[in-house]
């Protein structure tokens, strides 16, 4: 019974972190130094600030940082496969699956991967490191790929596989497409995230899919 509730519960999140989000969540919090974070959908978060250290942690999910710069220490955030280290900062980070993303707004974040490598980012810079390393730099379109910090889901020329991929982390039950060329269609939007079974809706209608809504269900074809 123990090995099946640490199996399939978040219990050993629940032992680890500070703070837990459920799916279609979002929490704000200040930490002790001042700065600020933003916890996205389905996010594990700790943190220990003293006065010989700020450190913090992301277990799983995506947070958005705006780290205070008055202090000399910077702030270390371990995500997963890389330790970013930070000074009066604005970035967001997503841990799934085993591969983080890093995305800097505003000032600079110091990485550190795997086998010590080590990359530095910028204000406008994006990466992914995953378990063989860093991946390559890419430039960072705040307004969509930070858009669920303004609680926007915004999607441009995106396959609807991946639209719903997404919708999928904010929605508690399960979003399922059972038509191939339907997956492949391009589409364009910018939606609100309080209530992703209109997003849905809305896909279903632009997409001209027949939509069928159970409990804790929906089914595109």
């Amino acid at each position: 019974i123990l090995v099946g509730v640490f199996t399939f519960t978040n219990l050993p999140l629940r032992l680890e972190a500070d703070h837990l989000t459920v799916v279609g969540e979002r929490q704000r919090l200040e930490l002790d130094d001042g700065s600020k974070v933003l916890l996205n959908t389905n996010t594990a978060f700790s943190s220990h600030i003293d006065k010989v250290q700020r450190e913090a942690r992301l277990y799983q999910g995506e947070a958005f940082f705006q780290v205070n710069g008055s202090r000399q220490q910077p702030l270390e955030l371990q995500a997963g496969p890389v330790r970013a280290t930070v000074r009066d900062t604005d970035f967001a980070v997503r841990l799934l699956d085993g591969v983080a993303q890093v995305q800097v707004q505003r000032g600079n974040v110091d990485l550190l991967g795997g086998g010590d490598a080590r990359v530095r980012l910028s204000a406008g810079d994006s990466i992914r490191i995953g378990p063989k390393g860093f991946g390559q730099r890419q430039h960072l379109d705040a307004q969509k790929d930070l858009a669920w910090v303004q609680g926007r889901l915004v999607f441009e020329n995106c396959p609807l596989s991946q639209v719903l991929d997404e919708l999928r982390r904010y929605y508690p039950g399960w979003i399922v497409n059972t038509n191939e060329q339907l997956a492949k269609v391009e589409v364009t939007g910018n939606y609100r995230l309080e209530n992703p079974l209109d997003v849905v809706r809305s896909l279903a209608h632009i997409t001209s899919a027949s939509m069928r809504e159970y409990p804790a269900l929906v089914i595109l074809n």
